[in-house]
């Protein structure tokens, strides 16, 4: 049987999303500054999906998604034909406040992907990122401004290799966060 590691169930990925409302509220609803309102921006597949529900708690002036399938460091490595997606963002982000939103964060690459492919759409006034599970493994600098649950110390006991999956709805049939051997991974840890 292929070894998978329950870290979140459906309750605690409640938790942790109220969690992670709650210090995005803190930081970017209260904040001021010259900013003509603030967004939430999701990465795709899952961000998206998380980026919605947070919108659901803290009513931005804007949601939206963004597909960064095409500004990928690897995108010669995902196979021949790679699924793109579309970018949802009806909306100016110029000197907006953004909330980029991601599920996982391992190695900075798909966070910096987003930002290139953000910054194509014009110049917000401040970018912060807020992710559901901090990896850690980071190959570039990129540190989230919020994170809702972090597995990047040594005492959590996770290899490299391993993979931290999360499972959202309606993407997933469940809420919950596994670690599963690099081997045995359907998801992706990024």
């Amino acid at each position: 049987m292929p070894w998978m590691q329950l870290l979140a169930d459906e309750a605690r990925v409640g938790e942790l999303i109220d969690n992670l409302a709650e210090s995005i509220g803190r930081d970017v609803v209260n904040s001021a500054g010259e900013a003509t309102g603030w967004a939430l921006v999701g990465i795709r597949s899952r961000g998206d999906v998380l980026a919605q529900r947070l919108a659901e708690k803290l009513q931005p002036d804007h949601l939206g998604a963004l597909d960064i399938t095409l500004y990928r460091d690897d995108l010669s490595e995902i196979g021949p034909h790679p699924v793109v997606r579309t970018t949802e963002i009806p909306f100016v982000i110029d000197k907006l406040n953004i909330v980029l939103v991601d599920d996982v964060l391992m190695t900075g690459r798909s966070v910096r992907a987003a930002l290139q492919s953000l910054m194509d759409l014009g110049r917000p006034h401040r970018v912060w990122l807020s992710v559901l599970v901090d990896r850690g493994g980071r190959e570039l600098p990129i540190t989230p401004d919020h994170v809702a649950l972090d597995v990047s110390t040594p005492q959590v006991g996770l290899t490299h290799a391993d993979r931290v999956e999360v499972q959202i709805k309606p993407t997933d049939e469940h809420d919950r966060i596994v670690v599963r051997a690099a081997d045995t991974a359907g998801g992706a840890s990024r």
